[in-house]
């Protein structure tokens, strides 16, 4: 059995060997090309075609080597502007190609079309911009300031299809949240997901500043002004006074001493259907903020003539 083994793997090496040598075999190969361009001019944005389909004819051992890809050399395809068009037939590629796969024939081109994507690289002004969807500032704070970027405008360079995709803006995030305090720091720029491989800032971060302050939370006691009162109408329930609840921002605690507050209460405004009057105070200036009265409401109540 080993000596008939060793006939058979004899002889089946002799015929593979002997067959290889023959010549006027066709085949269909994946044939390595390589697109060349300006890459200074022009930047691929989609990974760019490595082979193309060809059917050939040859020597045993010379479709062999093309077919398992062994030390072939790459089919250049020289083109001088491709952002001006994404594709290039093969059939224009025919006669040079019959001459870099020698000695096999050239037989067909089984792809029809090498498509590619390129653009032409430029440089563009962008806007930055804060992304504040995921910056808040601490409970009661707010700004007290325009958010100052500097530089506002930074130099990018690109393809152009991958710069419109950004549509002239570059988001920030200031990396923090409840901002308690004013803001003065250096923040890196970062490309989004995606992006980085294709576009270059010129600039490597960006100066944030900005400034906050904080609503504080009081309370005062009014004293009740009652207006245009019928004499046989008066409050179902007076309280001896209204505590009125209000936010203030801190840069204006001082100006609230100037200020005698009342709580108003105009028989005018009253609603009718419940016979009920609502809380106003007197004077209200603008630095108050989510003002509330304790009580709210008050109810009327009519005498009998």
């Amino acid at each position: 059995m080993k000596v008939a083994a060793l006939c058979f793997l004899a002889a089946a090496t002799f015929w593979v060997l002997n067959a290889l040598n023959k010549d006027d075999y066709n085949t269909v190969v994946d044939y390595p090309i390589a697109i060349v361009f300006d890459q200074t001019e022009f930047m691929p944005v989609e990974e760019l075609p490595t082979r193309m389909k060809i059917e050939i004819n040859g020597n045993g051992w010379d479709l062999l080597r093309k077919y398992f890809k062994i030390n072939e050399s790459p089919f250049l395809i020289e083109i001088n502007n491709p952002s001006t068009k994404d594709y290039i037939l093969t059939s224009e590629l025919r006669r040079t190609l019959s001459e870099n796969i020698t000695p096999s024939v050239l037989v067909s081109m089984v792809t029809d079309t090498v498509k590619f994507n390129v653009d032409k690289v430029v440089t563009r002004k962008i806007k930055i911009e804060l992304d504040t969807t995921s910056t808040t500032l601490a409970q009661n704070f707010r700004l007290g300031s325009a958010m100052s970027i500097d530089p506002r405008l930074i130099d990018i360079t690109g393809p152009t299809s991958v710069l419109q995709e950004l549509d002239g803006v570059l988001k920030v995030d200031l990396g923090e949240d409840k901002i308690n305090k004013d803001f003065n720091k250096i923040i890196p720029l970062v490309l989004p997901s995606g992006y980085a491989d294709f576009l270059t800032l010129q600039d490597e971060s960006v100066q944030v500043k900005f400034e906050v302050y904080q609503m504080l939370e009081g309370n005062k006691r009014l004293k009740i002004k009652t207006l245009n009162f019928p004499k046989n109408v008066n409050l179902a329930q007076e309280p001896a006074n209204i505590i009125m609840s209000y936010f203030i921002d801190e840069r204006k605690v001082t100006e609230l001493s100037k200020y005698e507050f009342e709580a108003v209460l105009n028989y005018n405004n009253r609603d009718k259907e419940d016979s009920t009057i609502f809380v106003e105070v007197r004077p209200k200036p603008k630095f108050l903020e989510k003002i509330k009265f304790e009580p709210e409401v008050l109810r009327l109540k009519y005498d009998k003539p």
